[in-house]
């Protein structure tokens, strides 16, 4: 239950979604209380989700809270088939992967999300969503057809309102788990010239050194010594090369400016992420709008959140709908 969890937790309370369960085996540190609101010095000690839950509460009281505060690496996979959705913050991709696996095998929509300062991310596996849109009919009919490589249209019904005939598209987008999404290469759209590939933030490719560090050194963030300098950025300079980038994209000043920031928390990046996940998350449930595809990358210095379809096998566009 860090900032960016704090964050999504008040959105969603304030949203008014029916229920919603808090997850955290940590205790509170003092390192907690520079960025999380629902905490404070007479909590130093507590779970950080009991700790955390009354404040929470009084946002709106008619949401159903419940309080956690068991290792969610130790939870079966049928523990996620109790929830309409669940979220992942703040934490590494193996686990990120094992609770995506497990969120899939009873299919319940997932979410992760992290922040690293200015910097930050979400990643949403829906596995596959339909979502209404609503719109006055054309005079042209609309065919049930792939639009793109993971979003079809899939029915279509009108009604009148106002004495207009509205169409109502539903619409459906396919998904993939977080470990193949992270390494998977880019859609060829953004491969497809060298001003669209300079354009491609090297905020992927620190994410994807992250993780893979964080799996060969069992550290959550590289230390300032020499040893996990190198190794991190021989990870990036190899990843940025996978996803096919110029070399000049990856520049010192960022992988600097990333390795400053990973693991510190920044309250107005949480918000912004936070803010973000839980709308898509309220959409996702009322099914409308079309949610993050899949990934979603912050750079709070440029201020810029691009959307990338990570996925590492693309169907045909021809593929009949059934």
């Amino acid at each position: 239950m860090r900032a960016l969890a704090n964050e999504i937790a008040k959105n969603l309370v304030l949203a008014g979604i029916g229920s919603l369960t808090i997850l955290d085996d940590q205790v509170v540190t003092e390192d907690d209380l520079g960025s999380q609101f629902f905490l404070s010095e007479l909590h130093l000690g507590m779970n950080r989700a009991a700790a955390a839950v009354t404040q929470v509460r009084t946002l709106n009281p008619r949401v159903a809270l419940h309080v956690d505060m068991e290792n969610i690496l130790a939870k079966p996979p049928d523990f996620y088939s109790m929830f309409n959705m669940v979220i992942a913050t703040d934490l590494d991709l193996t686990p990120l992967s094992n609770i995506n696996a497990a969120c899939r095998f009873v299919n319940v929509p997932f979410y992760a999300a992290g922040s690293h300062g200015m910097y930050g991310f979400i990643f949403a596996d829906l596995i596959a969503h339909d979502y209404v849109i609503e719109r006055e009919k054309s005079n042209l009919p609309t065919e049930l057809k792939a639009e793109t490589m993971t979003r079809s249209i899939v029915a279509v019904n009108t009604k009148e309102e106002n004495g207009k005939q509205i169409e109502m598209v539903t619409k459906r987008e396919i998904y993939s788990p977080i470990n193949l999404a992270n390494t998977s290469p880019l859609q060829s759209e953004h491969l497809s010239s060298r001003r669209r590939k300079l354009q491609v933030p090297p905020l992927l490719t620190c994410l994807r050194a992250l993780w893979e560090f964080q799996s060969l050194s069992r550290q959550s963030v590289p230390t300032h010594s020499h040893a996990d300098l190198e190794l991190f950025t021989k990870l990036a300079t190899e990843k940025h090369k996978e996803l096919q980038l110029p070399a000049e994209t990856l520049r010192s000043e960022f992988l600097r400016s990333f390795l400053q920031n990973a693991g510190s928390e920044i309250a107005p990046v949480t918000a912004f992420l936070g803010g973000q996940l839980a709308q898509d998350v309220i959409n996702v449930l009322g099914q409308r709008e079309q949610p993050i595809q899949n990934f979603l990358l912050f750079d709070g210095e440029e201020s810029k959140g691009p959307v990338y379809a990570l996925h590492t096998f693309f169907p045909p566009l021809d593929v009949p709908i059934v």
